[in-house]
């Protein structure tokens, strides 16, 4: 017969296993292997309950930010990379320009 899980140790363990993905760098199924053992739970139930999580667009990010927040923050960042790229761009050849010119003597 199936064992009952609790949502509370569910989210538990689903946590801990993004967790060491995260932080190892291993794969979702490494993880689950692990985390499962540890906590008395078959790899392929652990893994079961991560699928959920990975579908679910709506699902906050572990720092509380939203995907659409997220996007917006990056796209800004990116914004102000690329006027930092021209402003470097413009003083790398102005600077050129002065190297290339001849001294007077």
């Amino acid at each position: 017969m199936p064992r009952k899980f609790s949502d509370e140790f569910k989210d538990k363990a689903v946590r801990l296993a993004e967790e060491l993905v995260e932080l190892e760098g291993c794969s979702k199924w490494a993880a689950a292997e692990e985390i499962g053992e540890k906590l008395g739970v078959s790899a392929h139930t652990l893994n079961n309950w991560l699928k959920p999580v990975k579908a679910s667009p709506d699902v906050q990010r572990s720092t509380g930010e939203s995907v659409d927040d997220e996007l917006k923050r990056l796209r800004q960042e990116n914004k102000e990379l690329r006027r930092s790229n021209e402003i470097l761009k413009t003083a790398s050849a102005f600077f050129a320009a002065e190297l290339d010119r001849p001294t007077r003597r």
